[in-house]
């Protein structure tokens, strides 16, 4: 089994779906590249969606794979560890 999809299977164990876990990716790619959180304007010009897409999905995160501080801007904390996230898909990039 590779790691992408041993990752895969523990977070739909956690009830992530793909998608979910791309943000998830995001999130840790980002915040280790720039040692700070994503903004969710941030998430919103890399995934392409409206700004409330963006927090709806980080309320649906926050319910069991992240945390955030309440009133506190770029605080989230994800609860899964690095090497369960799926690999980030960029945008614009043909992996085959």
């Amino acid at each position: 089994m590779n790691q992408k999809s041993g990752a895969a299977r523990h977070l739909s164990d956690r009830g992530v779906t793909e998608k979910q876990g791309q943000y998830l990716a995001f999130i840790y790619t980002y915040a280790h590249m720039f040692g700070r959180p994503p903004a969710e304007a941030d998430m919103q010009r890399h995934v392409q969606v409206t700004a409330p897409s963006v927090h709806q999905m980080i309320v649906t995160l926050e319910r069991n794979v992240i945390r955030r501080q309440p009133g506190v801007a770029r605080s989230i904390q994800i609860l899964v560890a690095p090497e369960d996230l799926p690999i980030l898909n960029w945008l614009g990039i043909n992996q085959s």
